[in-house]
Formats: structure tokens, C-alpha cells, sequence
């Protein structure tokens, strides 16, 4: 797949990799890694790509407290120590939190230099490493500081996910479900016979889902309307996710995520004409995967939800289903509503 406005490539081969490194001359080569993807996703990459074999390899710890600006200025002081140009690339290989700290980083680094993104979970895959955001977490929000920045090349592999406990699997397999529901009822007839045994389906999935992304992506690069709708399940997610980073048992994005589905599905039937019955299928298939929400502080995750990026004169904007395989955006929903959803995950 290579689209004019967002180079991807899909494929279990090398070759289109090696042919965009061929292809850029570059002063020197940075690989963004966690010790993770260090210990089972470089060595699979430097096997396969010879051209990478002397590039400077940047270890990070993996998980999401690790997104901030901390590690970014450590990140910048590296660059500027290897004496990084303009002509420098940099290359993240990992998840979405590599993804996204590692393309902000390069995006701001001498006002940005060169960068391609090789996603190794399905999460990154399907989601994090497609439609040019960048950003990392502050003040306990997620995403609160970022830009907008196209990566030169993205490599989706997907013997990448040989790597990944079932759980990251999972992870990323909510934002796939997200992507059915919103603009795809085929795809979703599709996904809720999926087989999680076997991974040969997996290239077939991605491609899809990426699909339903670009096309919405392209369509409103910089999130001004359409856009908005890769959002569902991420305003009540986002705000799950982060307050229970603070906690013994955080959830992972896609987990949080799944929990935010289910809430704004129930928002949905109030608010924009989803039926009940497509309700009920929409929660019966996440909690068969995910389970029930994990007890949590209404109020609290209703302050966080405060912080959305989506908020406008002080109030929440929903993206929200019609049916299953069609959304809209902007939608205003009363407070109590969207307190009642919150006290109907738990």
C-alpha cells in the first residue's frame, strides 16, 4: 500500500524497507528501541536489512509513564551529543509509545529531521503508526503535548506480532473493533469470527483497518470534522487509561479503550439513534474478550475527561455511532448522560 500523502508498505518481506533505505542517503541512522523490541524485534531487523547494521541503536524503557518530557529532552540531549543533522534519520521501532514519543522527538529535533515508523505491535500497526500524530503525555494527560508529522516511510511487518504476549494482541485488537464500528459493518461481521489462534489472518486485518484510517485520515488531515471519528471509544478510554496509570494494575491503551467503547455505545443509544440491540451485540463481543471494567472514581475520571482535546466552550464533544459501520462527530451529550455511562462500566 503506498498512498501519495502516507508512504506504507504491508508485507511478511523485507524488500520494500531495504529499497527506501537504498533510496535515502543519509549521514547517520538512529533506532529508537524498547528492551522489548531490543531483545526480539533488532535482531529479526538487522538480519534482513543489512543497511542497518551500523546504525546507533537508542535503548528506552517500554510503557506509557515513560512518554513525557523527561525522557524526550534525554532524547534530544542524545542527538545533539552524536552531533544529529537535518540529514539524520531516525527509526522507531516499537509500540505505540515509541511510535509516538519517537516521532515527536525527531519532528522537533532541529525542527525535524527525517524519520520512518516499523510498528512491531498490533496496536502500532493498525493505529499509532498511521495518520502523522505524534506526542507525549503531560502532567498525567495523555497526548497533551504533540504535533502533526508525516513519517517519510511507514513498514508494517506483521511476523512482528510472533513477538507479542496475547494481552498486547488484545491491546491493539480494540482499536481494529473500533475501526469496524465506525465505518465498516462487513469488517465487523468479519472481526467477531476472528480465530485468535492462528496469525495468518493477521496481514489481511491490518490491511484493512489501515485502510479505513487512511481514507478517513486523508480526508481531514489535521482533525477539523471527519477526522474526529477515530475518536469513539477514546473519550471515556483516554481518560480510563490515565487514571489507571496511577494505580497497582494499570490498564493497557486498548483495554481502556474497550471499556470507552462500551460506555459511548450506551451514549450512542441515547444521544445519536444506535439501537439497543446493536448495543447489546456491541458489549457482549468486548466483554467476552476484555471483561468488565475495573472499579474506578467517577468524579475523578469525569475531571480528567475535562482535559479532552475534543472540549469545546467547556463542554464534552462525543464521536458517536448511528449503527454499527457508521458514526458522526461533534456531538454534545448531556453531563448526566455521560455520568450514567461512566457508573454503567462499573
Amino acid at each position: 500500500m503506498n498512498d501519495n500523502q502516507l508512504p506504507i508498505s504491508i508485507s511478511k518481506y523485507f524488500d520494500s524497507l531495504n529499497e527506501f533505505l537504498s533510496s535515502t542517503k543519509k549521514d547517520n541512522i538512529f533506532i529508537l528501541a524498547d528492551e522489548n523490541t531490543l531483545a526480539y524485534c533488532v535482531p529479526l531487523l538487522l538480519k534482513n536489512a543489512e543497511l542497518l547494521q551500523g546504525a546507533e541503536i537508542i535503548e528506552t524503557e517500554s510503557g506509557e509513564h515513560n512518554k513525557n518530557l523527561s525522557l524526550t529532552q534525554n532524547l534530544w540531549e542524545y542527538l545533539t551529543r552524536k552531533k544529529a543533522s537535518r540529514n539524520s534519520l531516525w527509526i522507531n521501532l516499537g509500540g505505540g509509545v515509541i511510535t509516538d514519543l519517537g516521532g515527536f522527538v525527531a519532528s522537533t529535533y532541529k525542527r525535524g529531521i527525517s524519520f520512518i515508523n516499523i510498528p512491531t505491535t498490533l496496536l502500532a500497526q493498525v493505529d499509532a503508526s498511521v495518520g502523522d500524530k505524534t506526542g507525549i503525555d503531560f502532567l498525567g494527560y495523555k497526548n497533551q503535548i504533540g504535533v502533526f508529522s508525516q513519517a517519510d516511510f511507514t513498514y508494517i511487518n506483521p511476523l512482528f506480532l510472533n513477538t507479542l504476549p496475547k494481552r498486547q494482541i488484545l491491546s491493539g485488537f480494540a482499536e481494529i473493533i473500533k475501526h469496524a464500528l465506525i465505518a465498516d459493518k462487513h469488517y465487523w461481521n468479519a472481526i467477531v469470527e476472528l480465530d485468535f489462534s492462528s496469525f495468518d489472518m493477521w496481514e489481511k486485518i491490518i490491511r484493512r483497518s489501515v485502510e479505513i484510517k487512511l481514507s478517513i485520515v486523508n480526508a481531514d488531515p489535521y482533525e477539523q470534522g471527519l477526522r474526529k471519528v477515530l475518536n469513539f471509544g477514546h473519550t471515556v478510554g483516554h481518560a480510563l487509561e490515565t487514571w489507571f496509570l496511577n494505580t497497582n494494575t494499570p490498564y493497557l491503551h486498548g483495554e481502556a479503550i474497550a471499556q470507552g467503547i462500551i460506555a459511548e455505545a450506551l451514549l450512542s443509544v441515547k444521544n445519536t439513534g444506535l439501537s439497543l440491540e446493536e448495543f447489546e451485540l456491541i458489549q457482549a463481543f468486548i466483554l467476552s474478550i476484555y471483561g468488565k471494567c475495573r472499579r474506578f472514581d467517577v468524579v475523578e475520571v469525569l475531571e480528567i475527561m475535562q482535559q479532552d482535546k475534543k472540549m469545546k466552550h467547556g463542554k464534552l464533544q462525543f464521536s458517536l455511532l448511528s449503527k454499527i459501520g457508521e458514526s458522526t462527530f461533534d456531538c454534545e451529550v448531556p453531563t448526566e448522560d455521560v455520568v450514567e455511562s461512566l457508573h454503567y462500566l462499573l
